[in-house]
């Protein structure tokens, strides 16, 4: 052993530096030669003396240097030992395969006498296995454990068999292992706890808006107004004093708070009662109090968790109200909304929503429209109604339409070789490049989602975006528009275009085959007018009525071929009935046109059995499965999609899944069906 030790470095200059100094002394004795040459005999004796001397002492003291040293460094290995077998943090050396080799006092102390030497790390630690220990030499790991109620922050490393002396007689290094892994243990309960204490205790911001204020008041005696404004005052203040927090009425019907996470965590348990307790305020008023909650959390400002209050608010009163919504930084959660909105009588917002179209037209030179992917008459219909006011308005339009659809077909038919329409009026997503310019206006009709358009690359070059939709708005929505006009009580995206036809320009001349088009979007979505249909929905149709829309050949229009009608036929004859009320078909046929269409009347056809309150049926088509959901009044489908991915309304939605897996899809399905019903959502 002493003889494979070498000396290194400053020590092995050290020792040499006697050596050294026999260099300068012969150059001082040369020097001396040159002037006298007595002198420098003697000076050559002297010298001579000197390296004898040197050389016994060097070979003399070096063997007695290195037993010292190696002494000396087996009694610091002892006391590495000693100190690490004492060391206060849990300390063990494992295989790499989890057996333990040795242990520190203070990690047999954490097993309470408990033999874990020669036994594997994971049968008590299951987190601690062999699949999360570091790969490479010198590499680390890090992670968070638990055991008996503790929690740990274990911190792994790998070492090599090399770096252990035959002095180190910690453990047995067994024969033929290369590496190690060497394992700490950090108590981080009490930190974890305070943390959590100091994150419950961060103060979130909320606005509580009600959101039918005006009807509610109408509703009710002037005598008793005050009363029932008390009454509501009461209940919010109430329910946030329940939750240790602080309520500000900054207007009669919109209120500020502040609550501790701790409690928020409360408010999210119970799904914010104050959504249903403040509908059993009634003093004699027809309509129920409805609210809209919003709030914000963020890590950075409280001004920042305002901020995000505010668009949870927008959102949720985007969404129809009646429900509260949660921003968390990028992530929203939504709850409520699971009733029915209630439309307005008033066009008051259809008429300012028309004048600010017809000023963002004027001040354009072409609009370019577009529907979502897989246009169905609606988007079709709608389309043609934001056409015909951009050419009423002499600016030139586009209508960017890339599937024709089976359902769309006829329609489309209807105005091809038309001399009053151009040639132009329809175009392909491969065209929009060379049309787009700064002064070119884009909107987006029957839906808000972005990845759902015809061209979402459109929405990225267009400076100027409005949007016409009767979808609930998702936390994914179309960003950066100029006008949006999204109202989720209205029965189609053609009830919404019809409104604003009338007050955007005076005398405005609308086609019948236009008329038809809009009508027949209406007729579609309201299923043949039995769904979602209000005062303004036969409104919409009777002013379209006047300018020209046949009913009859509309209705001559859609009849199903005899193929489709059996099709149809196969989807609802294969239907399970899921919990004795959810009716599950599929629709596999790939041979009709567009079946997606068809499995959307399927859907509808299935609601007439009696007892089934919800329908779904998945359609596979484009390397996708389309889910088409419906339902009546018992079953809020919008909710059950919005789980999958989706959206849509209370009694008409839909959703995608990424795959052709049919049978996977109908298991995710019945699955959040499962977790709505055990939480209470259905």
């Amino acid at each position: 052993m002493k003889n494979d030790v070498r000396l290194k470095g400053r020590l092995k200059l050290y020792m040499l530096w006697p050596a050294i100094m026999v260099i300068l002394l012969l150059a001082m004795n040369i020097w001396i030669f040159t002037i006298d040459i007595h002198a420098g005999l003697v000076m050559s004796l002297l010298v001579l003396i000197y390296i004898v001397a040197v050389a016994l002492l060097y070979f003399y003291n070096k063997s007695l240097i290195m037993t010292g040293l190696i002494d000396f460094a087996a009694q610091y290995g002892l006391v590495q030992n000693v100190l690490l077998k004492e060391l206060s943090i849990p300390y063990a050396i494992m295989l790499d395969d989890g057996k333990v080799l040795w242990v520190n006092d203070s990690f047999s102390k954490l097993f309470e006498g408990e033999q874990v030497v020669e036994c594997y790390l994971s049968n008590y630690i299951p987190e601690l296995n062999r699949s999360v220990f570091p790969k490479e030499e010198s590499e680390k790991a890090e992670m968070e454990v638990t055991f008996r109620e503790r929690n740990y922050r274990a911190k792994l490393s790998r070492i090599a068999v090399q770096e252990f002396r035959d002095a180190d007689k910690m453990f047995h290094l067994p024969k033929g292992r290369e590496c190690f892994v060497a394992v700490s243990l950090s108590d981080i309960t009490d930190l974890k706890r305070f943390m959590r204490e100091n994150e419950d205790q961060r103060l979130v911001s909320g606005l509580i808006y009600i959101d039918n204020y005006e009807e509610v008041m109408e509703s009710v005696e002037e005598v008793r107004q005050s009363l029932l404004v008390a009454l509501i005052d009461r209940k919010i203040n109430q329910y946030l004093a329940s939750c240790d927090g602080l309520v500000k009425k900054m207007e009669k019907d919109k209120y500020f708070f502040v609550v501790k996470k701790h409690y928020f965590k409360e408010m999210l348990k119970n799904k914010f009662s104050i959504l249903e307790d403040a509908k059993s305020v009634n003093i004699g008023n027809t309509m129920p109090v409805t609210l809209s909650i919003g709030m914000g959390m963020a890590a950075d400002t409280y001004a920042q968790s305002y901020n995000y209050a505010r668009v949870a608010i927008d959102l949720a009163l985007a969404r129809g109200g009646d429900q509260a919504v949660v921003k968390d930084g990028k992530n929203i959660s939504y709850y409520g909304g699971k009733r029915e909105q209630t439309s307005k009588n008033t066009r008051v917002k259809a008429r300012v929503k028309a004048e600010a179209l017809r000023e963002f037209i004027m001040a354009k030179d072409q609009v370019i429209v577009m529907g979502h992917r897989i246009a169905d008459v609606d988007s079709f219909g709608a389309a043609i109604g934001i056409w015909r006011a951009a050419r009423t308005m002499e600016k030139k339009a586009y209508i960017v339409l890339n599937d024709i659809t089976a359902s769309v077909r006829p329609l489309y038919n209807s105005f091809c070789g038309k001399k009053a329409y151009p040639e132009d009026m329809f175009i392909k997503s491969s065209d929009v490049n060379e049309l787009m310019n700064d002064n070119t206006m884009v909107v987006v009709v029957d839906t808000n989602k972005p990845e759902m358009t015809d061209c979402p690359e459109l929405l990225k070059k267009a400076k100027t975006i409005v949007v016409f939709d009767h979808h609930r708005q998702s936390s994914d929505m179309i960003e950066n528009t100029t006008l949006s006009y999204i109202e989720p009580y209205a029965s189609s995206a053609c009830e919404m275009v019809a409104e604003v036809l009338q007050y955007i320009a005076d005398n405005i001349r609308i086609s019948n085959v236009e008329a038809n088009s809009m009508y027949a979007g209406i007729m579609i979505d309201t299923n043949n007018f039995m769904n979602r249909t209000g005062v303004r929905t036969f409104e919409a149709a009777a002013f379209l009525r006047r300018c020209g829309a046949d009913i009859t050949h509309v209705r001559k229009m859609f009849r199903d071929d005899l193929e489709s009608y059996r099709v149809k036929a196969e989807i609802i004859s294969s239907a399970e009935v899921f919990h004795d009320e959810y009716a599950i078909a599929q629709c596999t046929n790939q041979d009709i046109e567009s079946p997606t269409i068809i499995g959307a009347q399927a859907a509808n056809e299935l609601l007439n059995i009696s007892g089934i309150k919800a329908s779904f049926v998945l359609t596979e088509y484009y390397g996708k499965i389309y889910v088409s959901a419906r339902a009546i009044d018992e079953v809020n489908v919008q909710v059950i999609m919005e789980k999958l991915g989706g959206g849509g309304h209370i009694n008409t939605a839909g959703a995608q899944f990424q795959h052709t897996d049919m049978e996977e899809a109908i298991a995710s399905l019945k699955d959040v069906i499962d977790i709505m019903i055990s939480e209470g959502d259905l």
